[in-house]
């Protein structure tokens, strides 16, 4: 190959570059997304809670659009968490750690991929956690291990449910140590949480996978999915090249983790805040024709008990 031909075909891959990155920056932009059946107004879908009316596929939403499906539309605060050192480590791979952080921040408008609120559910206070997956890929580090902590004191000193709304890649490797340590903590604050009598209720959104699925994901009083989010450990060609056989149909997907028993029940979006109220309702013993009908059992045994004496 000469210089010549060299020079070309380094043209032809700068501007297929190009082209891909001009595309995924109009597709964003644009008012169009797509699904099984191609093009599909963004409007539209959102009206549908980001859920396709036709293959009824969840797609991936942000913080806020979650709180606002959950709580009600902006009727919800906002805590800043803390951020500790960006770059502990000073990682370098393609490009420095910084970069990265900088332009997921540019693009998602926060500052590590948790956000933590306080809403409403059927008037029962709560803590809640939702990971944006645009910001690298809602991996965890140390300031997403800061914004859980802040989440699970805030639920303790408020004596609020906490609920994880659980969603990412894995731990991030620019972090080494540092992020897998974030599954120790997560799990001691847990502990913390069920240690002052509050529920923790975990809901798995597609995709949740690697150290996350390893920690805080599967710590849950109860395991809610949304259908078909993909929650794993390792990746499926992984397992396949390791033990040397074909896997299940559907592995992975949130039906066939409910049914190997790691989720108690997969629930639509438009059902969510609904099925969360009456099972807080339950556990916290707030519902009013629970409690009647608990004091109505009371009575018929403390009858029966008389009776008998």
């Amino acid at each position: 190959m000469n210089w010549i031909t060299k020079i070309i075909k380094a043209g032809e891959k700068i501007k297929t570059a190009i082209r891909d990155r001009a595309t995924k920056e109009d597709i964003a932009k644009s008012d169009w997304t797509s699904c099984c059946k191609g093009p599909i107004l963004k409007t539209d879908l959102e009206k549908n809670l980001w859920v396709c009316p036709d293959c009824n596929k969840h797609h991936r939403i942000k913080p806020k659009q979650r709180f606002d499906i959950l709580f009600g539309k902006n009727n919800y605060e906002i805590f800043k968490t803390p951020i500790p050192k960006d770059d502990p480590l000073g990682f370098v791979d393609s490009k420095p750690y910084k970069e990265r952080l900088k332009t997921a921040r540019k693009k998602t408008g926060l500052e590590c991929s948790m956000v933590v609120a306080e809403g409403s559910i059927n008037q029962i206070k709560i803590t809640a956690v939702a990971s944006d997956f645009d910001f690298m890929g809602a991996s965890i580090g140390a300031a997403e291990g800061e914004a859980f902590l802040y989440a699970a004191q805030h639920a303790i000193e408020n004596q609020q449910p906490l609920l994880m709304v659980a969603t990412g890649g894995g731990m991030k490797m620019q972090e080494s140590l540092i992020s897998l340590s974030q599954m120790t903590r997560t799990t001691l604050a847990i502990n913390e949480v069920k240690a002052a009598g509050l529920p923790y209720i975990v809901l798995m959104a597609d995709p949740v996978a690697g150290g996350i699925t390893a920690s805080y994901a599967m710590l849950g009083d109860l395991h809610i999915a949304e259908p078909g989010a993909l929650i794993a450990f390792a990746g499926a060609r992984v397992i396949q090249g390791t033990v040397k056989e074909e896997l299940p149909e559907g592995f992975q997907k949130s039906e066939y983790v409910q049914k190997t028993g790691f989720v108690d029940a997969i629930v639509e979006r438009k059902d969510l805040a609904s099925k969360i109220g009456t099972l807080l309702s339950i556990l916290l013993k707030k519902n009013s024709d629970i409690s009647s009908e608990q004091n109505e059992t009371s009575e018929d045994s403390l009858s029966v008990t008389r009776a008998a004496s």
